[in-house]
């Protein structure tokens, strides 16, 4: 029997043995109290059984997961080249599985980053808005309409940035496409329909708004009341308490935040698929037509005509997405892990 389990034996035969006053009498505990005793003792069996079929299950789903892509991708990971090529698996141009799935892990990356890039920032104002700054009865209604967001199909933001965002920003992207040309060396065209990866990004950071705003929320309401009044008796204003007291409590939150919202603009499928413009590029010309594909559009958009090797191809891009969104996460718990070491969540 292990320490942690003779402790736990001790008190619970503590609490239903005798009691010895200080007058001599011995007091026997009720049969209510032993009754109760048991009861808690079974249900933290009982918590603990659940919450360690829990952990196995999500384990072993994620295994269940990586195998079958494995499985299944592994004829095409296998495949000569030239065999992909006269299938017809691969497109006209690309003469390897490694040069068509170089351009879509470098779109899927690009989309992401430019969503997060966007989409962080405002998600803190936000949650800062809402947990320092305004008022209660206003705090609720944002707070309301950024969690109502989440709620929204993709389905539907994906006809929303296709039919009204695309037009509407086109001309904007045009000037920033102009701008940019001004520099030496550098020459940027943009589509005149507005369906390019920045729209795109645009409508991924809309997307994972609400996910970071929730967490950053709720991070920066957990911050000690203590540490939020002792910079405003020091003489701090609002924005010195925040900026000193709020944001390095919340570092390590929004961080995990980020990396929720970065793993949903990763996988994102339908708007993606109904704003971007595909074409398999390296192109770092975030507003033209037919430079960029991301990983899951790709195979939304080829899987339901594919078979045979092609389908074992469409697999082996998702095994790639897979293998990204883990990389993604252990990163991100990494950085979690040491920045938490020097906040002030375990002070």
């Amino acid at each position: 029997m292990s320490m942690v389990d003779s402790a736990t034996h001790r008190a619970r035969e503590a609490s239903v043995a005798p009691v010895v006053p200080a007058s001599g009498a011995v007091v026997v505990p009720s049969r209510a109290r032993r009754r109760r005793v048991r009861d808690e003792a079974g249900a933290s069996a009982l918590f603990r059984w659940a919450a360690t079929s829990s952990g196995v299950v999500l384990l072993a789903v994620l295994a269940a997961v990586a195998i079958f892509l494995l499985v299944r991708g592994w004829a095409a990971l296998t495949a000569p080249s030239a065999t992909l090529v006269a299938q017809g698996v691969l497109p006209q141009g690309v003469g390897s599985l490694g040069a068509y799935v170089a351009p879509l892990i470098v779109g899927t990356l690009l989309a992401a980053a430019l969503a997060l890039a966007i989409a962080t920032p405002v998600a803190v104002g936000i949650a800062l808005f809402v947990s320092h700054y305004a008022p209660r009865r206003i705090a609720g209604v944002v707070g309301f309409v950024v969690d109502l967001l989440a709620a929204i199909p993709s389905v539907v933001f994906g006809l929303w940035g296709a039919q009204t965002l695309a037009p509407l920003i086109a001309p904007l992207w045009a000037r920033v496409a102009g701008l940019l040309s001004l520099l030496p060396g550098v020459e940027v065209t943009a589509t005149p329909t507005g369906r390019s990866l920045a729209t795109t990004s645009l409508v991924l950071a809309i997307m994972i708004l609400p996910i970071i705003t929730a967490v950053s929320r709720e991070v920066f309401l957990q911050t000690p009341r203590l540490h939020q009044e002792a910079a405003l008796a020091l003489g701090a204003t609002r924005w010195e308490m925040v900026r000193t007291a709020v944001l390095p409590f919340g570092r390590s939150g929004v961080i995990s935040a980020a990396m929720l919202g970065l793993g949903r603009a990763l996988g994102e499928t339908m708007a993606v698929l109904m704003i971007l413009s595909p074409g398999l590029g390296f192109s770092l010309n975030v507003f033209g037509a037919g430079e960029h594909q991301t990983i899951a559009a790709n195979i939304a958009a080829k899987f339901p005509e594919s078979s045979g090797l092609a389908v074992n191809t469409l697999i082996a891009t998702g095994l790639a997405l897979f293998l990204i969104t883990m990389v993604v996460n252990m990163v991100a718990r990494w950085i979690v892990g040491r920045r938490t070491e020097f906040s002030g969540a375990n002070g």
